[in-house]
């Protein structure tokens, strides 16, 4: 009985609550709790920058012209878009870690609507992106990168939105694995995807794993961030394998997160 009056009592408040509990103060209790985990904040802050020096600066050809700007340029765009790959996916992976420590739980007794929750941590993740794209830019202005002015904008914007397909994957992750330590299940498929999508290697054009990488959830966003550099007309089926793929694991996230309220 008490059961049932606490949770229509929770349902009333939230119908009252404007935005469903969403409020600046909640964001700024979700961003401190972000930036005190320091191994995220590491992991998806500094690996990039390290591997864009590692691979930028070590090629032969790092000054050699592409399109509209330089080799330095296209790597520094491919380790900015695996940053940001593994910053969204991180931080939407985060609700395993708030399942694990009953957070969630008590967030759900309180005037916090699902949707609320959702958009709070896919705000926090696609912010953690941002951040992670904007150190390897600013690494690669101060070293060999060179493109035209508006393409370092165009560049980061497209990997920006696109690493939502990421914010998604990470929030399908949560749900679905009940561990704290999701990223380190994780991490090595995010490095194969990035494999697979071009970013670490170039795909030479009618190869067989060319054909097979058209298929993976990097392949559409790596293709489309390049296109501004490379001067690639952009294709249809790149714009489909990123609405594909961010359909399939904002589903996932949804239908997980409904099972796990279900068992509250």
């Amino acid at each position: 009985m008490t059961t049932t009056i606490d949770t229509s009592t929770a349902a009333t408040e939230r119908s009252v609550v404007p935005l469903g509990g969403f409020n600046r103060t909640l964001l700024r209790l979700e961003l401190r709790r972000l930036t005190r985990n320091r191994r995220t904040m590491i992991f998806t802050l500094l690996m990039p920058v390290v591997f864009y020096l590692i691979f930028g600066l070590s090629q032969s050809d790092k000054d050699l012209g592409v399109g509209h700007g330089n080799v330095a340029a296209f790597i520094m765009i491919s380790m900015a878009l695996y940053g940001a790959m593994l910053a969204t996916t991180s931080g939407g992976a985060m609700v395993s870690i708030e399942r694990a420590s009953g957070w969630s739980r008590q967030l759900r007794l309180t005037p916090l609507t699902p949707g609320a929750y959702i958009a709070v941590k896919l705000i926090m993740a696609m912010l953690l992106g941002l951040v992670s794209i904007l150190v390897v830019y600013v690494v690669g202005s101060f070293t060999v990168a060179q493109m035209d002015g508006s393409l370092w904008f165009t560049t980061a914007l497209i990997a920006w939105l696109g690493s939502a397909i990421f914010a998604a994957f990470g929030l399908f992750m949560g749900y679905l694995l009940p561990s704290e330590n999701v990223m380190q299940l994780i991490g090595p498929g995010l490095a194969l995807l990035a494999f697979g999508g071009g970013l670490f290697m170039p795909l030479q054009d009618g190869s067989v794993w060319a054909n097979i990488a058209q298929f993976t959830p990097m392949f559409g966003i790596s293709s489309l961030v390049h296109a501004p550099l490379t001067g690639d007309p952009v294709h249809w089926t790149w714009i489909l394998n990123i609405v594909v793929w961010f359909a399939v694991f904002a589903g996932g996230a949804i239908w997980r997160f409904q099972r796990d309220t279900e068992r509250v």
